[in-house]
């Protein structure tokens, strides 16, 4: 067995190594066993990447963002050392800051694989503890949607302000309301055009046969809560729906974060992506200068987050309901004439905020938004988008 490469037990949703336990040593046969030879790859997975063949020996190079070189190199540099002595290899790395790739060296084809395939490991894990870089998104910012939103913020207030740990610090900024699809921890130029030439190759290949070149016509009507007790709330989003009643917004949704996932860009969280608009969190509580962007901030994000009571945002209120959501809540059809202003009228106990109508919008572009930043309409600076037309 190698001690490298240990077997792996699944045990109750948990993977565990099984170590090998030997009283007698014997340094011969375990070098033997480590370097098997120049064309040995020693049960490596050689064909994940080039193991290139020189004068001196062999060597592999990594593209690795400047930003995680700290996690290669380690406190004083033990973590390099340790992988060196470890496979027979040697390991430069680029100067902080400098971008640039890392070149394992060694005399042996299986050591440099070796440390190849502990330096990605290593990538791996603190790559996913990184603080996602951007966003794919939907912007929902136009002026009617952000005046029916600055509306219903108004209306909460008014009605539901004196409920336990509903303010106005809880709100999204409505320059910022957008959906969003996924998030990407990018750390370089070099990445983020990756992302980008990815969403072009996405518009020739699927995109633009979804939406036939056309801006997709949305309604953003009703609320509802991320957790199943609406009196310890933390998450309160507007839902999204095709106009037409197509599956087509979904459709490119899921489509692109399958692309973005395979590529190795994006990291799978959900069998589907939900689409929602955030219009209240508490993590805005914690800092108003916190990030507003969606419930998909990281771990630490989560603790002491003080729950609001949404109950009474269910309740009654003097407003607005789309056509559909009217529909849904009588059972027939309605049109935006005086039949139907009356029908309001005369229904204002069906006029909930839970299903509260923020307007149509023309959605026609996917934006890579930056997460921390503001472009000159307010909304999240764009490093490249997807147009449909």
């Amino acid at each position: 067995m190698d001690v490298l490469r240990p077997p792996l037990i699944r045990i109750g949703g948990r993977v565990y190594r099984k170590n090998l336990v030997q009283e007698q040593a014997f340094p011969r046969e375990e070098e033997e066993d480590f370097y098997a030879g120049p064309g040995d790859c020693a049960d490596e997975p050689c064909g994940a990447f080039v193991v290139e063949e020189t004068e001196r020996g062999f060597q592999c190079r990594v593209e690795v963002p400047s930003p995680l070189y700290k996690y290669i190199i380690g406190k004083k540099g033990e973590t390099k050392k340790r992988l060196e002595a470890e496979t027979r290899t040697s390991i430069s790395i680029p100067k902080p800051g400098v971008e640039g790739e890392i070149v394992i060296t060694g005399q042996h084809r299986s050591g440099v694989t070796s440390a190849r395939t502990r330096i990605d490991v290593l990538l791996d894990s603190f790559r996913k503890k990184q603080p996602f870089t951007h966003f794919l998104s939907f912007a929902l910012n136009q002026p009617a949607i952000q005046q029916r939103f600055l509306q219903f913020k108004e209306e909460v207030l008014e009605k539901c302000s004196k409920d336990h740990g509903v303010s106005s610090s809880l709100f999204q900024n409505p320059a910022k309301l957008h959906l969003t699809l996924g998030t990407l921890v990018l750390l370089n130029e070099q990445e983020i055009q990756k992302a980008c030439d990815l969403l072009q190759r996405c518009k020739e290949d699927f995109v633009d046969q979804v939406t036939g070149g056309q801006p997709l016509t949305v309604e953003v009507a009703g609320v509802e809560y991320m957790n199943d007790d609406p009196a310890m709330t933390d998450v309160l989003y507007a839902k999204v729906r095709m106009k037409d009643g197509s599956d087509r917004l979904q459709m490119v949704a899921d489509q692109l974060v399958e692309r973005f996932v395979a590529s190795g860009l994006m990291l799978k969280e959900w069998d589907r992506v939900k689409l929602h608009a955030t219009v209240m969190n508490t993590l805005f509580r914690k800092d108003p200068t916190e990030e507003r962007n969606s419930t998909m901030t990281g771990k630490s994000s989560f603790k002491e987050r003080e729950s609001f009571n949404g109950q009474n945002i269910l309740k009654p209120f003097q407003g607005k309901l789309g056509p559909w959501q009217l529909q849904e809540r009588t059972g027939r059809g309605v049109s935006h004439s005086s039949g139907y202003q009356q029908l309001l009228l005369k229904g204002n106990n069906l006029q909930l905020f839970e299903n509260f109508h923020f307007g149509e919008v023309q959605l026609d572009s996917v934006r890579l938004s930056q997460r921390f930043s503001s472009d000159a309409s307010g909304y999240y600076a764009t490093s490249g988008q997807l147009c449909f037309s």
